[in-house]
């Protein structure tokens, strides 16, 4: 089962330095439909104004991985950790028993980024959060772990959870095939170009929302970046 879910029909906010559009329910928009996608809770695109951004706040057990598509952005946290995330780049926090951060986009033009919250297999336990570059030519053709806490994954950011998160970039006409555990679900969305995905038909920030499938084969109907999230029931 693949449900397509068009970009226009996502719910979304405009507080003038950030417009956001919501995959799943969120702040102020509400859809008990759209609660959640296994163990993924929140997936928003978001376009953060130059010079602008999250001022300090709080988050407690919860996975947040930040996936950068244009710009950067500058995470600083109560434990001291400070790092600037660049275009294609990857950030996870572990929130955790607490942590407080902030998120700032202190570059001339506008960041665009993916938020992805995914529930922690536990409760509790330290704060923590790192990033890493992910070269696009690494994931050129073929999915590649950017995130995961799932047995065998090695060189990736590590979650506390049974769930990955996976990019790839295909130029047109080209391929990629993901496989996919029967029981699991999966949300994929391309963050530039379109895509068929077992033959429907995804464009640039539709999502799909995929369970039931063991097998994900993706055609690049242009140049195109996706990022697919693999998450336990």
């Amino acid at each position: 089962m693949i449900e397509r879910r068009p970009f226009n029909s996502l719910g979304g906010a405009d507080h003038g330095w950030l417009k956001a559009k919501h995959h799943f329910s969120f702040a102020s928009y509400n859809d008990a439909k759209r609660m959640g996608w296994g163990a993924l809770r929140v997936w928003n695109d978001d376009a953060i104004a130059a010079q602008t951004g999250f001022p300090p706040h709080p988050h407690a057990d919860m996975e947040i991985i930040t996936y950068v598509r244009e710009g950067a952005i500058t995470h600083r946290d109560n434990l001291g950790n400070e790092g600037r995330t660049v275009a294609g780049d990857v950030q996870v926090m572990s929130a955790g028993s607490g942590i407080r951060h902030s998120e700032y986009n202190l570059e001339p033009d506008t960041t665009r980024i993916f938020q992805i919250w995914i529930i922690p297999d536990e409760s509790g336990g330290a704060p923590s959060w790192g990033s890493k570059p992910f070269p696009a030519g690494e994931r050129s053709g073929r999915f590649v772990a950017l995130a995961s806490g799932m047995q065998g994954d090695t060189d990736v950011l590590p979650l506390r959870t049974n769930s990955r998160v996976l990019g790839a970039t295909l130029k047109a006409g080209e391929t990629a095939r993901y496989t996919l555990d029967k029981q699991r679900y999966a949300y994929l969305v391309p963050a530039k170009g379109a895509v068929e995905i077992n033959g429907v038909r995804l464009d640039e920030r539709d999502g799909a929302a995929i369970r039931n499938e063991t097998t994900l084969e993706v055609k690049a109907l242009e140049d195109t970046e996706l990022v697919l999230v693999d998450t336990s029931p």
